[in-house]
């Protein structure tokens, strides 16, 4: 059996949970129906990636590293080893006209364009005619629990 390291390129399935089970992302599409987050424009098939190329959190890459074909194992991802913890200067405010009339609620997740890129932000706040702005990620500060399967090794 092949063993996967830095370089390998892998095919595997993942579910990724939060701390309280809740499933936010699988590759495994009974999973994702069976959990309520499947989409169909989505492809349901094996991650097929080359590690150490930086596509893939660290704490993730790491568990992958040293499994063997058709090994499975559960590993819990800490923040630092995830999407980081949450960055202040990453919430912005901005005025209410910055939404040119375009309705926007507290939680809502929208696309805003910077420098010429579409990035999302979470609209974390309003006070008055003013809106918070969070740009960092939603996964940022939590810790992760990934069950992988790793199918294949190159």
């Amino acid at each position: 059996m092949k063993t996967a390291k830095q370089g390998s390129i892998v095919d595997l399935w993942y579910e990724g949970r939060l701390e309280d089970g809740t499933l936010f992302d699988t590759n495994v599409v009974d999973v994702a129906k069976a959990e309520k987050i499947f989409h169909p424009q989505r492809p349901y098939e094996p991650l097929h990636i080359t590690l150490g190329e930086g596509m893939l959190i660290p704490g993730f890459e790491n568990a992958i590293i040293g499994m063997k074909e058709g090994e499975m194992k559960t590993v819990t991802i800490p923040s630092e080893q995830g999407y980081g913890s949450p960055r202040e200067d990453l919430v912005k405010t901005v005025e209410a006209s910055f939404f040119k009339d375009q309705p926007v609620n507290v939680g809502d997740v929208i696309m805003v364009t910077i420098q010429g890129q579409n990035v999302p932000a979470m609209v974390a706040g309003k006070e008055r005619e003013n809106y918070k702005l969070d740009f960092n990620h939603p996964l940022a500060g939590k810790t992760l629990t990934f069950k992988i399967t790793l199918v294949k090794v190159e």
